[in-house]
């Protein structure tokens, strides 16, 4: 019998008898992916493609998440906690790197039981991670000195966002600041949701590195730490902005600043 009448008898064509795929590079792709989503566990697809792509994988978001699904490879979302609608107050958006810093706390603990806490500082615009300072106690006059070290490496910004906490609101924090002529712009009690930038880097932070890593020592968390911080501000692609890095998206700003006022200096 020849192809064309068994072809017929079953009703499918000759063009689909003698179809071969041509997605050969399915099996590797996905293996690397695998390989991507063991190291870097809190990744989705997104985050993933946009790894792939760096290198120098040529492929589209669609075909990262066929293979993605197919290899069980979803992120299991964490149980949050519901929060009650709060009433939200607009703060001026920050345009340009410097401008604006925002801080807070975030606590955890080592595999002994002994507390440590983190004080965490992000630019607004750029959001990169200034700096995490990690210790079991780190009251206001630290943290005035966290500051003052970041202002010898790249200066101070107009304002700096933070909540009412003691450290915040005690006479270090405050003389260091009327001193230097920083403003410290307090949100209201109990109104974390004023304070959004912080708060959602404190969420990445809690997801994609404490909640990681069993911590043995504090030199062990504070190493880790800083491994993970030059990692969010290098590699880790973020959404709001555009999948760049902070660091990428921050020097193509000062690349923007810089033709914009070359231009403007050049007479007509």
């Amino acid at each position: 019998m020849g192809i064309t009448r068994a072809c017929g008898l079953v009703g499918i064509s000759r063009s689909l008898f003698a179809y071969e795929s041509k997605r050969t590079g399915d099996v590797a792709l996905t293996e690397r992916m695998k390989e991507m989503a063991a190291l870097k566990r809190r990744y989705g697809y997104r985050r993933i493609h946009i790894l792939l792509r760096r290198e120098g994988w040529q492929t589209n978001h669609k075909r990262v998440w066929r293979l993605y699904s197919q290899a069980g490879l979803s992120v299991r979302k964490r149980r949050r906690k519901r929060i009650a609608p709060a009433e939200r107050v607009v703060r001026p958006v920050a345009t340009a790197a410097n401008q604006s810093w925002s801080m807070d706390f975030v606590s955890d603990g080592l595999a002994y039981g002994r507390r440590f806490r983190c004080l965490n500082i992000v630019d607004d615009y750029t959001r990169e991670c200034l700096a995490i300072e990690v210790d079991t106690s780190l009251p206001g006059l630290r943290v005035a000195q966290v500051l003052q070290r970041l202002a010898e490496l790249r200066g101070l910004p107009k304002s700096i966002t933070v909540d009412n906490g003691p450290e915040f609101a005690g006479r270090a924090l405050d003389a260091w600041a009327y001193q230097v002529g920083v403003k410290l712009s307090f949100i209201r009690p109990g109104k974390p949701v004023e304070n959004a930038y912080i708060e959602s880097f404190n969420g990445k932070f809690r997801d994609e590195c404490l909640n990681e890593h069993w911590f043995m020592s504090l030199r062990q968390a504070k190493s880790l730490i800083e491994d993970w911080r030059v990692e969010y501000n290098t590699e880790r692609p973020h959404s709001a902005l555009g999948y760049l890095t902070p660091e990428q998206f921050a020097q193509a700003h000062r690349q923007q600043r810089f033709l914009t006022l070359d231009s403007m200096s050049v007479p007509y």
